[in-house]
């Protein structure tokens, strides 16, 4: 099965929070609410500083993809 780079997610537990889940490497899930981020993979120290320098701009996607979805809602 094949998934949309990004998904939307919400959980009655948690009603103020909006979570984006980023399903390619490296996958993440980011809580809109306070900017959480949870990382769903596993990193070397050489990873890791690869992962700071995409980590700005894959936060960015997540909540530009989040912003379209809701204007998408709004029209």
């Amino acid at each position: 099965m094949e998934f949309p780079k990004f998904l939307l997610g919400d959980n009655t537990d948690y009603p103020t929070a909006i979570f984006v889940v980023h399903t390619e490497f490296p996958r993440f899930i980011i809580n809109l609410e306070d900017d959480e981020v949870e990382w769903l993979e596993e990193f070397s120290k050489e990873d890791e500083k690869e992962l700071e320098e995409e980590a700005e701009n894959l936060i960015k996607a997540a909540t530009a993809f989040y912003d379209r979805e809701v204007s998408r809602y709004e029209d």
